[in-house]
């Protein structure tokens, strides 16, 4: 799907994004990234800064979720984010959410952020990405 007034740097990285998605391998999502990018979670209030972070967040989430499906798309007026819904199931609990994503004139993400309902569903996401990255993300917290 062509978004009318997405900067078209931006368009060939969403439509390499949905190409990804639907082969399920994220394996070129790296080139996608700028360095900075940074992923904004439902379940956590710091967002998670670089370009290797989101690619591992993102990879994990794509295993975890089942019956993804992507259902509308929205540009904003400045031709540079994109929001995309989806439906999703986590186990046995269906979830509704969006991303939104931020891109540079040069098509770079540099920004996802994710939102998610009903509560049930975005705790069984969280469970399961915890369960999974809980090694990785220790690593990389932020000291206080």
């Amino acid at each position: 799907m062509s978004l009318t007034n997405l900067n078209p740097a931006a368009q060939t990285t969403l439509d390499q994004w949905h190409q990804m998605l639907l082969a399920g391998d994220l394996s070129g999502l790296p080139a996608l990234l700028h360095p900075d990018a940074v992923f904004r979670s439902p379940m956590a209030h710091t967002p998670y800064p670089g370009a290797m972070m989101v690619n591992l967040i993102l990879n994990t989430v794509s295993k975890v979720f089942s019956d993804f499906t992507y259902h509308r798309e929205f540009a904003t007026d400045d031709g540079l984010s994109a929001i995309l819904e989806f439906s999703a199931r986590v186990g046995d609990k269906a979830l509704k959410g969006i991303d939104m994503i931020r891109f540079n004139e040069q098509g770079q993400i540099v920004d996802f952020e994710v939102m998610i309902r009903p509560m049930s569903g975005l705790q069984a996401l969280g469970a399961e990405m915890a369960q999974r990255l809980a090694p990785y993300l220790a690593k990389a917290a932020p000291a206080h």
